[in-house]
């Protein structure tokens, strides 16, 4: 049957038949939900994760350790970029806490590597260990040409950037601020692993600690056999010192002396017994006739800490002809004598509320390890030296038993004066707590003639 369009309503237009009218959008009628039983929860909605707190704590906990590794290599290559170009060092303290927070976030971070495998370790093992590996591998730097520290930082700085922006990207999939920087979902499933505790003790006992030993235990032994041209070297059972003896061709002999302040007594014995009886020795003692010094320079405290003995004690050189050969303390700088002073009376009463003021309050003036260096080792060498001068004319040996420091400067002093080479012999000065309870063949003095 076909509607009359007469009979339609004003402004409604007629549809076809066989299609049905549309209802609008809200009298659609909505699906009902099925009523909660007790102690149910909605799901999450699609792409959403709960995690417990822990796990978002430790995310929180590596994104800050990541920041502040980031903020320590943009700090540091701005310090050190305005310290090489212009000379500009105003951000050493700032970039000085930024470097202290992100190694103990780093070092901490570490700790927990061993107690929970969620801790991504291929991401976060360089950071953790940066810093300390960065303090190891600048030693011999700092060592051996202080010059090049500053060019070596600028490299490691740029480094640290780089490594941090490419853990950025590995971590996030691009190179983006979004906090966390660690998302949760980068954690590991397991929150604790006995196999993971036990590997990493293991691998701290057994590589770690003993890597790190041996690393220092070799820089310190190339440093003193460098640093005193070898009359102080370290063994595996103490410390040694090498007496040479030197010739001229006219006969005339100068015996060097490694000494140290504190030592085993039967180091100070068995020199005291070895100097020919006609000799001259001419010793070491700075003189203080004005009364310069407010303390006593003395070293038993130090020595009875160690179970030692200290030299003026126990070294007595007999039936020879003893001369001071040394300066007065009147020589030395004002700022020489000030250290000298402040030195000694932190030796002997120790750190406390009085001296730790006054340690902290010192300020060392520009070119002051020059100077000390020049009071405390230069001016008397070149005394100790014209006192030989001055002696050569007579035939009796002249020993020298003074400080190792000063042993590489008397040396090539009487190396100018025609003197050789001619024999040597090696003492222990310090055995080791391990070594003393019984005298093994390598602690006994050894001779050897030289090449």
């Amino acid at each position: 049957m076909q509607t009359d369009p007469e009979n339609q309503p004003p402004n409604v237009k007629a549809e076809p038949s066989s299609v049905p009218p549309r209802l609008p959008a809200a009298d659609a009628p909505a699906a009902s939900a099925p009523p909660l039983l007790p102690g149910a929860t909605l799901p999450a909605p699609a792409g959403a994760q709960n995690f417990p707190p822990a796990r978002r704590i430790l995310a929180g906990l590596l994104s800050a350790c990541l920041a502040l590794f980031l903020a320590d290599a943009v700090f540091s290559l701005i310090a050190e970029s305005l310290s090489l170009l212009f000379g500009i060092r105003l951000l050493t303290a700032p970039c000085g806490l930024v470097t202290l927070l992100a190694s103990l976030v780093g070092l901490l971070v570490y700790g927990l590597m061993g107690l929970t495998p969620m801790i991504p370790k291929r991401l976060f093992l360089p950071i953790a260990l940066f810093s300390p590996a960065v303090l190891l591998l600048f030693l011999p730097v700092a060592i051996y040409d202080y010059r090049w520290m500053e060019p070596a930082s600028w490299v490691i700085s740029l480094f640290e950037l780089l490594l941090g922006l490419l853990i950025l990207r590995r971590v996030q999939g691009r190179l983006t601020l979004r906090w966390p920087l660690l998302p949760e979902t980068r954690l590991g499933p397991r929150s604790f692993s006995w196999l993971n505790l036990i590997g990493f003790v293991l691998a701290n006992l057994l590589g770690v600690l003993p890597a790190i030993v041996a690393y220092l235990g070799l820089l310190v032994a190339l440093t003193l056999f460098q640093g005193t041209g070898g009359f102080l070297a370290l063994r595996p059972y103490g410390l040694t010192v090498q007496v040479r003896k030197y010739v001229r061709d006219d006969g005339k002999s100068v015996l060097l002396v490694p000494m140290a302040h504190i030592g085993e007594a039967e180091f100070y014995r068995k020199l005291s017994h070895s100097f020919p009886t006609n000799s001259v020795v001419l010793m070491e003692g700075v003189t203080d006739d004005k009364n310069l010094l407010t303390n006593n320079i003395s070293y038993k405290r130090m020595a009875t800490k160690l179970g030692l003995a200290e030299q003026q004690e126990e070294f007595r050189p007999v039936e020879v002809e003893m001369v001071r050969a040394d300066v007065d303390v009147a020589q030395f700088t004002t700022n020489t004598i000030g250290l000298l002073n402040l030195a000694m009376l932190i030796h002997a009463k120790g750190l406390n509320a009085t001296t730790v003021p006054m340690l902290l309050g010192f300020s060392a003036p520009p070119d002051f390890q020059v100077q000390l260096l020049d009071d405390l080792v230069r001016k008397r060498n070149r005394r100790v030296l014209q006192e030989i001068h001055d002696r050569l004319p007579n035939q009796k040996p002249i020993v020298i038993p003074w400080g190792v420091a000063h042993m590489p400067g008397i040396a090539d002093g009487i190396k100018a004066l025609g003197f050789r080479l001619a024999d040597t012999r090696d003492y222990t000065v310090i055995r080791f707590h391990f070594a003393r309870s019984a005298a093994s063949p390598k602690t006994d003095p050894t001779r050897r003639m030289a090449d």
